[in-house]
């Protein structure tokens, strides 16, 4: 950046701040963080289908997370940077840069899967969503402040802390009233997105360090669904021991069997964004793409009888209202960029 100033006289483009004191690459990072959770949405939806298909939601969540592990195997097995990217973290891990518990941010994310797909068909897309950031949100005040991402300690600025506000606002509309005169088991089913939404901050966050300490998002994405995928298969091996049997078959739809490729991809690409926009922005910004995905989807294909109602729609606009009030306090008074670690 200072040879590009030395040569032209200007900035390089990524420091060059909007005028809502945004620069180049967090306006980027803010986008393309919608763009992730409006997929993230589609798994959802994906993988509670599997696991009303299969009447087992362990099992399903297994498929999901299973099935993006044995992605990341082939990838590794072709990728060069993916391999010293693991090397990278083996040595981090010696020298103290990286700690054990930087590399278990996978148990999160199969809370998360377990969560899809045992309470989407029952709560819905849009409802499951708001539960999650209902967690995420609070969460991702936490971490930011106590510097656990790879972007280091976050000030909770005014703006910040109104954007996280209204985001709370957005889940209290949006789940009173999708829950309405609802039955005691549809309440209770939003407990575990809310849990998962506390730890996908926490995993977010640990998988920036280590994609930032590999230098290669995928490592980080392999590292977290190894993780995972370890915790599901014990879960889903307690769940036999204790009555659970085998389907009788597998659901022939190939569309049911895309959900790892959807983490993948989400969990790849948080592990570069939270380096540049930090953990509570791309949380924000990642449950406003789930909130217009899920409505959408909860609109044109429901998921249960009751739909999606003016309420959650409601909660999904104040939340995009949150994400801009909230990305004003990315940037440090005066315009100056926050000191962000390179991804």
């Amino acid at each position: 950046m200072a040879t590009e100033r030395a040569r032209t006289g200007r900035p390089h483009p990524s420091t060059v701040a909007f005028r809502g004191g945004l620069g180049a690459r967090e306006v980027w990072g803010l986008l393309v963080a919608v763009l992730a959770g409006v997929g993230m949405a589609a798994q959802s939806r994906v993988n509670g289908e599997l696991g009303r298909e299969l009447d087992d939601a362990v099992l399903a969540a297994v498929i999901s997370f299973g099935g993006g592990l044995v992605l990341l195997l082939l990838a590794l097995a072709l990728s060069r940077r993916m391999r010293a990217g693991l090397g990278r973290v083996r040595t981090a891990l010696r020298s103290g840069g990286l700690r054990p518990w930087h590399l278990l941010g996978g148990f999160a994310g199969a809370s998360y899967v377990l969560g899809q797909s045992a309470t989407v068909a029952v709560i819905g897309v849009a409802l499951f969503t708001v539960a999650v950031v209902a967690g995420q949100t609070v969460s991702g005040l936490v971490v930011d402040r106590f510097g656990l991402g790879p972007a280091g300690v976050r000030g909770v600025t005014w703006p910040r802390g109104v954007g996280a506000a209204l985001m709370v606002v957005a889940v209290a509309a949006s789940v009173g009233g999708g829950l309405a005169g609802a039955e005691p088991a549809r309440v209770w089913a939003l407990v575990l997105p809310v849990l998962a939404g506390v730890g996908m901050a926490v995993q977010q966050a640990f998988n920036g360090r280590v994609g930032a300490a590999a230098g290669s998002p995928l490592t980080a994405a392999l590292v977290n669904f190894t993780a995972g995928t370890f915790a599901l298969l014990l879960a889903w091996a307690v769940s036999l021991v204790a009555g659970g049997g085998l389907p009788d078959t597998l659901p022939g739809e190939p569309v049911l069997y895309l959900g790892g490729l959807v983490g993948v991809v989400f969990i790849a690409a948080a592990a570069v964004l939270v380096s540049w926009i930090g953990v509570l922005l791309f949380g924000l910004a990642s449950v406003a793409g789930q909130l217009l995905g899920s409505v959408v989807l909860d609109v044109v294909v429901p998921a249960t009888a009751a739909g999606v109602g003016v309420t959650t729609l409601l909660g999904c606009g104040v939340a995009l209202v949150a994400v801009v009030v909230a990305s004003v306090g990315g940037r440090r008074a005066g315009g100056r960029a926050l000191k962000e670690s390179a991804p």
